[in-house]
């Protein structure tokens, strides 16, 4: 398998995480669970096979995605399927990002995942086809680079308020509160969660939950034992019942199940049939 990714530089790189690229894919599962993190995801399907996202509550209904599609700001798990030589691009768009290059609020796609040409219209088409007339990984990526710096809304500017609330909400989420944040960006706590919301698609509370819970995957990769009660404490849950209900909210498993069945990649658990 083919896998690349490429951090843009700046502006993209203020908005942008990395666009990626793979073909060829290898995979020994057929569906796979994409935990949230409150980003935004832009994908583009190389081959001619639709994808599937299934139904969580029932996973033998799905919706098919053919060409292009977004996923927006997400605060439950997503279950799609995992295609064996499949090849995909993509890029991944920072909280708060939404605004500048779909020109809507992130609450119009926050939790949805919604097909490129609904938002962007023929334009979205044509970058697919664009990028399947592009020959190689890197002039791939090249040319979706130059579209997204097409697409930034010059006249946009991230309010300050919701560029503090980030970097202090991804930085120390535990520690953080909507009413200090508030008064220290000079805002109503009305005011401010509601440019919050128009920025990122959720609001303060959810968002600083949710990076609690990124917290805890990343401690999880970084330590070579787990004690349970430990890591929940040093992020900031009041106690393991209150770690294992907000776990399993956003993963739909329990802790120890997602130590036994998480992937290679943060974010992806693969689904196997006999679970």
């Amino acid at each position: 398998m083919r896998f690349h990714v490429h951090t843009p530089p700046p502006p993209l790189s203020e908005y942008i995480g990395w666009l990626w690229y793979f073909d060829g894919l290898e995979t020994d599962h057929h569906k796979e669970k994409i935990l949230p993190d409150g980003s935004i995801e832009l994908l583009i399907n190389l081959d001619e096979t639709p994808r599937k996202l299934f139904d969580k509550k029932a996973p033998s209904h799905w919706r098919s995605f053919r060409e292009a599609w977004l996923s927006g700001p997400q605060t439950e798990f997503l279950l799609i399927d995992s295609l064996p030589k499949s090849s995909m691009m993509g890029v991944h768009i920072k909280p708060g990002g939404t605004v500048l290059f779909l020109g809507m609020p992130a609450t119009e796609v926050a939790g949805a995942v919604v097909e490129l040409e609904a938002i962007w219209g023929k334009q979205g088409l044509e970058l697919r086809e664009s990028l399947l007339g592009t020959p190689g990984p890197a002039a791939k990526l090249r040319r979706l680079e130059a579209f997204l710096l097409g697409r930034m809304r010059k006249r946009f500017v991230r309010h300050p308020a919701v560029t503090h609330a980030l970097e202090q909400f991804t930085r120390a989420p535990h520690e953080s509160t909507v009413g200090r944040t508030a008064d220290r960006v000079g805002l109503s706590r009305r005011r401010f969660i509601e440019v919050f919301r128009h920025e990122v698609g959720m609001t303060p509370k959810r968002f600083c939950r949710l990076q609690r819970f990124q917290r805890v995957l990343r401690e999880i990769e970084s330590r070579r034992s787990i004690d349970w009660a430990d890591l929940s404490a040093a992020c900031g849950y009041y106690d393991q019942s209150h770690f294992i209900h907000e776990f399993q909210a956003f993963s739909g498993i329990n802790p120890a199940a997602y130590l036994v069945q998480k992937g290679e990649y943060l974010n992806f658990i693969p689904i196997r049939e006999k679970q």
